[in-house]
């Protein structure tokens, strides 16, 4: 019997696409005989989880042949959902640009009573392409100093650490938030733009209620959804789900997240911000940003979901995630805030907005 023979009479094999990385495998059909209902095999290239459902299961010759027409059909594994969509996100977290450590290296600087300018502008000046973003927002005439910042030291010096943080956190946010995001209907760009709206609203905000929160309100504020980058790809490849779930127009998208996903950008996000290091009170203020009741009372939760919605009320960048946004009825109240405080912060957001993204 020749090898050719010998390696047909092993049985058909069986052909497979993992659902996540579309990588093929072929599979010997007597190894899967033995099994009965489903299987879960490990994708070796991406680690995710192939479910197969051996009833459904279909045989293909060597080489893709079929055995016979009415015994195929293509195998369709099922899509993760849950704390196991989530476990292989984080396995795969590598993918997505980490927060840049400098940014957190500076914030720990400048809580230090005996650091200086020096020690600040050395820690930003370890990653060149923020020393060059830095000083283009620095020269910018939005900060009134076209021209005439020459170096991270001499901006901290003329402008402060204050504001030296915000162009940091800008720079530094940039390379993350902008990009085309199709899952979720929003632009190279618009993303960006949301998340400035709300970071400066997040700001102003606190300035007026809680002055000692607003650098942290502008940082909270300018990765709130960052939880959005990540889960993108996972919402693209189950966009008729999410149109379905969400056609009627009765329905938040951030509702068909925590149904068809089984959790929501906010709650990612929140655990992605812990293993960036990012401080804990500002993880919370992202959990919560969609719904600040759970906080028990927490400033920044409250004023960061405050900022997001006059973001969305003033059109910044809010995609197919802005449908249906709902407010706290207690915000206003919790920020003591009037009417006539949102449209003034409107105003003010929309203008820095343009104008920060005209200069860069």
């Amino acid at each position: 019997m020749g090898k050719e023979e010998q390696e047909r009479d092993k049985g058909f094999n069986v052909k497979i696409q993992c659902p996540h990385c579309k990588k093929t495998y072929v599979i010997q059909e007597e190894l899967l005989k033995s099994y009965k209902g489903e299987i879960v095999l490990p994708c070796p290239q991406c680690k995710g989880k192939i479910q197969i459902d051996i009833k459904g299961q279909t045989a293909l010759e060597e080489g893709g042949t079929p055995s016979s027409p009415e015994k195929v059909q293509e195998v369709k594994p099922k899509k993760e959902e849950g704390q196991a969509l989530k476990e292989r996100i984080f396995k795969t977290l590598k993918d997505l640009p980490p927060m840049p450590q400098v940014a957190q290296k500076a914030r720990k600087v400048l809580s230090d009573p005996n650091s200086s300018f020096t020690d600040l502008a050395k820690i930003i000046e370890t990653d060149q392409g923020i020393v060059t973003r830095v000083l283009k927002m620095a020269n910018s005439p939005y900060y009134g100093m076209s021209g005439n910042v020459s170096s991270v030291q001499h901006a901290s010096v003329v402008l402060g650490t204050k504001t030296l943080m915000e162009l940091l956190n800008l720079a530094c946010s940039s390379e993350i938030l902008d990009r085309n995001l199709e899952g979720y209907d929003l632009d190279a760009g618009d993303l960006w733009t949301h998340s400035l709206a709300v970071a400066h609203a997040s700001q102003i905000i606190a300035k007026k209620v809680q002055p000692h929160l607003e650098q942290d309100a502008f940082s909270a504020g300018l990765i709130h959804d960052v939880g959005k980058i990540i889960l993108d790809p996972y919402i693209l490849e189950r966009k008729e789900e999410f149109k379905s779930f969400v056609q009627d127009g009765k329905e938040t998208f951030l509702l068909a997240e925590k149904e068809i996903l089984g959790f929501d950008h906010a709650g990612l996000a929140s655990e992605v911000c812990e293993r960036w290091q990012i401080p804990e009170h500002i993880a919370l203020s992202i959990r919560y940003h969609h719904d600040p009741e759970p906080s028990e009372g927490d400033h920044l939760s409250y004023i960061v979901h405050m900022a997001d919605a006059i973001a969305i009320m003033s059109g910044i960048g809010a995609g197919i995630d802005g449908m249906l946004y709902r407010i706290h009825e207690k915000a206003m109240d919790h920020l003591r805030l009037s009417q006539e405080d949102l449209l003034e912060i409107m105003a003010d957001v929309a203008q820095y907005v343009e104008k920060i993204t005209q200069e860069l």
